[in-house]
């Protein structure tokens, strides 16, 4: 029997006819298996956490079967309660499956501390300058001291207290300069 007449045979066309149906019910199984094990069709809304605490969330997230796990913490904000939610992934209003994980951002308890430098024999100008870059600001309570510069630093102040070199403040506080009057001889 030639190639030729064996693609004409009838047993041929029947092998091919098991193969195609063979194919579809393997495919119509697959679907559906699929559909059962992946939760096709439930969706659970995404809720807002921002500026909640993280026990608020955890106790939202477990009644709607979901789980979340604390990837950063950004700078921090004063807009936002401390150790609270800024940010989530997946957005709020967004729909997911059981089980799935929300990734957030918290709210640090507090700004950064940056450490004090060496400003003494600045100018003015110079370590108002160098202050305000180091995320610090300069208040307007200029205590003047007897020295021969003017307006050269003599010394740095938090709420009254003197500040020496390598001290840290949190970000954003204020630091008041002692500066020289110019009239020391």
């Amino acid at each position: 029997m030639s190639v030729f007449q064996f693609l004409k045979s009838k047993s041929f066309f029947i092998q091919i006819v098991i193969a195609v149906v063979g194919l579809l019910l393997f495919v119509f199984i697959l679907k559906f298996w699929l559909g059962v094990t992946t939760n096709h069709d439930q969706k659970i809304q995404v809720p807002d956490l921002q500026k909640l605490s993280l026990e608020d969330v955890d106790r939202k997230l477990k009644e709607l079967n979901l789980d979340f796990k604390i990837i950063d913490s950004a700078s921090y904000n004063p807009d936002y309660p401390k150790k609270s939610v800024i940010e989530q992934t997946p957005k709020a209003g967004d729909f997911v499956k059981e089980k799935r994980k929300i990734y957030l951002t918290l709210n640090p308890s507090k700004y950064r501390d940056v450490t004090i430098p060496d400003l003494n024999g600045r100018t003015k100008r110079q370590a108002s300058s160098q202050l305000r870059a180091m995320g610090l600001n300069v208040g307007t309570n200029f205590t003047y001291v007897n020295d021969i510069g003017k307006d050269v630093v003599r010394g740095l102040r938090h709420n009254g207290k003197i500040l020496n070199e390598g001290d840290k403040l949190p970000l954003n506080s204020i630091v008041d300069l002692v500066l020289g009057d110019g009239n020391g001889r």
